[in-house]
């Protein structure tokens, strides 16, 4: 009997190994650039004056994007027809695409046709923090200075300089980028990390790359990105001389409250009240103090839970960034597996001492209806932060997820988005080149705080 029952254990735990293996091997991977696709990627500028850009899309094929928001993905088939769909949904998209060959390079957009923008490139090698990383300085044309955006990652795993498609859109708007592969992505050696502080350190490395390589060109030189980027670049600016500071759809609480965040608004969203959100409140303080200890301790504390909680019906509810699949596995499958995932993330680290010193004009961009990075602490925080401050300026896009993305709502309750909310990029434009907000409005985006002279 004592045979079976270790035969029937060990059974389990391989079972469970291998569910939690296929679990923790789901991060997403950098994917071979399909060549072929590669050469319509540019920005182009209609006869009627409108810009759309044609970018390298992360899943597969290319992806559509005017400044007014409007997006869309495109496929070729076999006879080189292309086709599209509606934002990141799968509608057919009847906006009329029509994109040349390498052999034959033509772009007409609704009927319009397209004049490629070229701009000036210099291609670079850096050191950041301990490690090569790979950059791009890209400038609009022109002698004069112009303001320089870095681009700073979010959490992608990806390169920058194949998929960030600031790196057109800004230049043609007449402000300068510099965009670097993050660590252990694209051509940048090391190994990929979400450590706050060694990216924070990355980032001061390009930004001084940024004014080394614009000389007399680099006017005001400060950073830019959205979600994992709020917590870098504030970190970043009271390290360096950056000149702002431009975040959007990020966080300014600790990365273990994005997964607290989600999991009160998945039991929010299945009809769960008070009482299951306080004790789903233990559950992510538990499988919280597990992130931190990295896999290696914090396990009697989820067992408790789970045996105090794990029948009752509200369990099978809970997703967030890490719970969901946390209590769906024993301990020792998380003990062998989970360190292989551990990416070195800061889950601890505080924003608000930080976001308290940035002494840079910094503009935050909420999105107000974000699943991924829950919008009401944050805005709350930084309403204190720019009420004692003159430098912060706070905007939210009401209905927008993470991305300032614009979405359908199914009757199953799933988000369709469809597009970025209308305003956004020339928001981020007007912010970056002219050093304040423009006077008109941005489609329907609160300004929650301005600071002065902006």
């Amino acid at each position: 009997m004592r045979a079976r029952k270790i035969l029937v254990v060990s059974l389990v735990a391989v079972a469970a190994a291998a569910a939690v293996t296929a679990w923790w091997l789901h991060p997403e991977k950098e994917k071979p650039v399909d060549q072929r696709m590669a050469c319509p990627v540019a920005v182009y500028r209609l006869d009627d004056g409108r810009l759309i850009d044609i970018a390298h899309d992360t899943g597969e094929g290319l992806r559509w994007r005017a400044m007014d928001g409007r997006t869309g993905k495109l496929q070729q088939d076999e006879a080189g027809k292309w086709s599209g769909a509606i934002g990141w949904s799968d509608r057919p998209d009847p906006t009329d695409v029509q994109l040349g060959t390498c052999t034959h390079p033509a772009m007409k957009f609704e009927g319009h046709p397209g004049l490629r923008l070229s701009f000036a490139t210099t291609e670079t090698r850096f050191q950041g923090h301990g490690e090569t990383l790979a950059g791009k300085l890209v400038l609009p044309p022109g002698d004069g200075p112009v303001p320089i955006a870095v681009l700073v990652h979010g959490s992608e795993a990806y390169s920058a300089r194949t998929y960030n498609y600031f790196q057109r859109l800004f230049p043609a708007n007449g402000i300068g980028v510099f965009v670097y592969d993050k660590r252990g992505t694209g051509e940048s050696t090391g190994k990929y990390s979400q450590d706050f502080h060694l990216l924070a350190d990355d980032a001061v490395a390009a930004l001084k790359e940024a004014r080394r390589l614009a000389g007399a060109r680099a006017g005001r030189v400060g950073f830019s990105g959205g979600s994992q980027a709020g917590w870098i670049e504030p970190l970043a600016a009271t390290k360096s001389d950056a000149d702002f500071v431009a975040i959007a759809y990020g966080l300014a609480d600790t990365p273990l409250a994005e997964d607290r965040d989600q999991v009160q608004l998945d039991l929010i969203a299945a009809g769960h009240g008070a009482d299951v959100l306080a004790k789903a409140r233990e559950v992510t303080d538990a499988t919280g103090a597990v992130m931190v200890a990295r896999f290696k301790g914090g396990y009697d504390r989820l067992d408790a839970v789970k045996d105090k909680y794990a029948k009752e019906s509200w369990w099978k509810d809970m997703k967030g960034e890490y719970t969901g699949d946390l209590v769906r596995y024993p301990p020792i499958a998380l003990r062998v597996f989970g360190p292989m995932h551990d990416e070195g993330t800061s889950w601890e680290y505080e924003p608000m001492p930080v976001l308290q010193s940035v002494k840079q004009p910094l503009l935050w961009i909420i999105a107000g209806a974000d699943r991924e990075a829950p919008p009401e602490e944050t805005r709350r925080r930084l309403l204190a932060v720019a009420k004692g401050k003159q430098n912060v300026t706070v905007v939210e896009f009401p209905g927008t997820d993470h991305g300032i993305i614009k979405f359908d709502v199914e009757p199953n309750g799933e988000r369709v988005e469809t597009r970025v909310a209308e305003g956004y990029f020339r928001m981020l434009v007007d912010w970056i080149r002219d050093g304040r907000l423009g006077d008109s409005a941005y489609g329907d985006a609160t300004v929650l705080a301005r600071a002065n002279g902006m």
